[in-house]
């Protein structure tokens, strides 16, 4: 049985081998590259979920009082742009930068899912545009973002190490997560042009276009882990 045996095993481990050394698919033809982004993002996701959780412990362990969102977060809008005059201070809109923000990234995805259709149609110049609005939409998202870090450092005093207006860790917390999530953004952002680029250049019209679903993949993830940011952060 042992002399019998042995031959078989060292087949069925020949055959593995030869199958992931020289074919192109796996998990029941998953294209490598999709296989390998989904991995990414499944170890992507165990990092900011710790992120998340210990900014969830901190928040509820903490003895002293959490600054409340909806006065950090608040847009000072010129009272002129209203009409009213007899106002002098200008007036504070909770959360409307993020409000914004929001809807850019949300947009996103939109034209992020119809550059991946435009791909199943294998029609060039649609994803070209789609992908670049998309990046687009990213950009002005990241822009938006070192605006707002910029209205809490320099106008409202809060730091890393310090907050100004309430628990110390909130400063630590808050620019560590939104930081690497502005860190994705940013790197989806140029990798979106370089795809888009490069399918302009012809590199993939051998292919089935499956490099532009893979990308929409790690941008939809990029969106939606800023659902989860946004609701711990802006609305709790």
């Amino acid at each position: 049985m042992t002399e019998a045996t042995v031959p078989n095993q060292e087949s069925v481990f020949t055959s593995t081998a030869r199958d992931w050394s020289s074919d192109i698919t796996t998990f029941k033809g998953v294209p490598w590259g999709k296989a390998m982004m989904w991995i990414f993002l499944v170890s992507d996701t165990f990092i900011f979920t710790c992120f998340l959780v210990s900014y969830m412990t901190v928040r509820m362990t903490v003895t002293d009082p959490w600054p409340n969102p909806s006065e950090v977060f608040a847009l000072a809008i010129p009272h002129e742009l209203f009409g009213w005059q007899f106002l002098e201070a200008p007036i504070p809109v909770p959360l409307l930068l993020i409000a914004i923000m929001t809807f850019i990234l949300i947009s996103s995805s939109g034209t992020m899912a119809m550059a991946v259709n435009m791909g199943y149609q294998r029609n060039k110049k649609g994803v070209i545009w789609l992908m670049l609005a998309t990046a687009a939409f990213g950009a002005s998202f990241v822009g938006m973002q070192a605006f707002e870090w910029y209205k809490l450092i320099v106008e409202e005093g809060i730091r890393p190490w310090g907050n100004s207006m309430g628990a110390a860790q909130f400063g630590s917390f808050f620019f560590m997560v939104t930081g690497f999530h502005g860190l994705h953004v940013s790197a989806g952002v140029i990798y979106l042009v370089i795809v888009a680029l490069r399918v302009g250049l012809g590199h993939y019209d051998k292919t089935n276009f499956e490099i532009v679903e893979i990308t929409g993949l790690y941008w939809h993830f990029v969106d939606l882990v800023w659902v989860f940011i946004f609701a711990l952060f802006y609305l709790w």
